[in-house]
């Protein structure tokens, strides 16, 4: 039987939403911090913020437009997330005053991000299959075999840490070597972000695996807080962040050609590629089967990895106090 939102079927539904999506937040009174591509971040007191997650999605380090629910989706499985987590290190999360909006800790954010891969996969210019295509066999510090098959295990899960978007807007690629030896970060700073992310990595893949899924990559950041404790910050497993795969027919499908079914955005992601859109130029719009479809997925990868159905929160943000 059909999955049912509000005595309607999940498609239905979304498509009811299609025009009342979430693609900026304002919270009078507060001042924002950034509106980054997703998230629009606001003054809450003097130690916390407050988060918004929007309806946008990016691709290619653009916003190219919105998907219903998504806001409450993504905020809905890394808050489910950060609690799974926190015996494994601290973060951000103080409440959460609306399914669409966190009241976080203020840190200092590390000036890098770090990607955790198990796969050789990745569909950007800069992604380590786009790389191992192009013939580098030394990606982010680290050596690569020859004869991998795209979308196959890496022989170990790696990190590859980005800097965060330079002069032109988009994020570098690097190396533990140039982060450390650059400055950005200390090499005791860093080895606590890359052990703490291959645990997270780690414990997100074994959870994944229980529910019929691949986790293949995702991406974590970090925060300082005034003593120098490392906190998790941003997001965590997220059909943004990350890369989730269905198991049952990943070996079928690799074995035919194809690539893995996933969960996740690149289905605006190979949308945006399959009419030749790679972030330059006018950003084309996205058909309503597209968002719908995106729609779905983010609400099933939510009911999968929390266990719980997806009800959606509706009727504004109403009386948020601090």
């Amino acid at each position: 039987m059909e999955r049912l939102i509000e005595g309607k079927p999940l498609r239905d539904f979304i498509y009811d939403h299609l025009e009342s999506t979430v693609s900026r937040v304002e919270i009078p009174g507060k001042s924002a911090v950034s509106h980054g591509k997703v998230r629009d971040i606001f003054q809450w007191s003097e130690e916390t913020l407050l988060i918004a997650v929007s309806d946008r999605v990016s691709v290619f380090d653009r916003v190219v437009g919105t998907i219903p629910f998504k806001g409450q989706v993504l905020n809905g499985i890394s808050n489910w997330w950060m609690k799974e987590v926190e015996n494994i290190l601290p973060n951000h999360l103080v409440s959460v005053p609306h399914k669409q909006l966190s009241i976080v800790k203020k840190l200092s954010p590390l000036p890098v991000e770090v990607i955790a891969r198990g796969y050789l996969t990745g569909s950007s210019d800069t992604s380590i299959l786009t790389a191992y295509k192009n013939g580098v066999r030394t990606y982010c510090g680290h050596t690569l075999p020859e004869g991998m098959k795209p979308h196959t295990k890496l022989e170990r899960n790696i990190i590859t840490p980005t800097t965060k978007g330079g002069d032109d807007g988009h994020d570098h690629n690097t190396s533990r070597d140039e982060i450390i030896s650059s400055g950005l970060v200390s090499e005791k700073i860093y080895n606590l972000v890359e052990a703490a992310a291959l645990n997270l990595f780690e414990t997100g893949q074994k959870h994944a695996s229980a529910k019929g899924l691949i986790l293949a990559d995702t991406k974590y950041e970090f925060g300082l807080d005034e003593t120098g404790t490392l906190y998790l910050i941003d997001e965590i497993h997220t059909p943004d962040s990350s890369r989730y795969w269905y198991f049952n027919d990943y070996e079928e499908r690799l074995s035919a050609g194809n690539s893995p079914r996933g969960l996740d955005k690149d289905t605006i992601r190979h949308y945006m590629q399959s009419i030749g859109y790679n972030g330059n130029g006018p950003v084309p719009e996205i058909p309503s089967d597209i968002r719908i479809e995106a729609a779905v997925k983010y609400i099933n990868l939510y009911e999968i990895l929390t266990g719980s159905n997806f009800i959606p929160e509706s009727g504004g943000f109403g009386n948020i106090v601090p």
